[in-house]
């Protein structure tokens, strides 16, 4: 009995964790906007002008406005400019370029790699992405024309490996890279049906 209770008590908490945290990320994203923004907004506006939330929609119109001006060849490179001056700084380059490279990895730019495929090792076949197919950006002992960067990553944790793969022990998968990071993070518990959004009907 004590098992069976204990087991309920594990589904429900594993059932109801995932949303309690999405939303728990999403208020401490809106709620530190609004602190932030606000503060600043209480100081230059009357505080009959200003309400509550605020400070969180200017702050998603500054981040909106961002993303349009990122998208200026001069205002990208006014921003790279900058970064190399970061990049010079002793510890903040260190922590900084960690923290960029990871949010590249993830970003939705067209020029992004992101590419999802299959590396074959031996009789195994392991899930990657491609971090990384320019061979002038690879350190010098890392050129290799058939070879490209590939990033594994391992389940339950961050981390994982990266590895110069050549081509030929490489095949394209189909998966999203969305679904394709869910599926290697969770083992493959989520299975081949993804979307778990649509309802699974038992079969009689």
């Amino acid at each position: 009995m004590l098992k069976s209770i204990g087991t309920t008590l594990l589904t429900g908490l594993f059932t109801i964790l995932p949303v309690v945290l999405t939303i728990y990320l999403l208020y401490w994203m809106v709620v530190s906007m609004e602190e932030v923004m606000g503060t600043a907004l209480r100081r230059v506006l009357p505080e009959i002008i200003y309400f509550p939330g605020m400070g969180t929609l200017v702050g998603l119109i500054v981040v909106f406005i961002v993303g349009l001006l990122m998208k200026a060849v001069l205002v990208r490179q006014v921003f790279a400019l900058g970064e190399s001056i970061l990049y010079r700084l002793p510890i903040f380059k260190t922590v900084y370029r960690a923290i960029r490279d990871l949010f590249d990895f993830f970003s939705p730019k067209e020029e992004n790699f992101g590419r999802v495929v299959i590396v074959q090792l031996g009789d195994l076949e392991i899930i990657g992405f491609i971090t990384q197919e320019d061979q002038e950006r690879l350190p010098e002992s890392f050129q290799n024309r058939d070879s490209v960067l590939v990033y594994l990553p391992m389940s339950y944790m961050i981390g994982g490996y990266t590895m110069l793969v050549p081509n030929a022990r490489i095949r394209p998968c189909s998966l999203t890279m969305e679904e394709a990071m869910r599926f290697a993070l969770t083992a493959g518990i989520t299975g081949k049906d993804l979307d778990r959004t649509r309802p699974r009907v038992k079969q009689a």
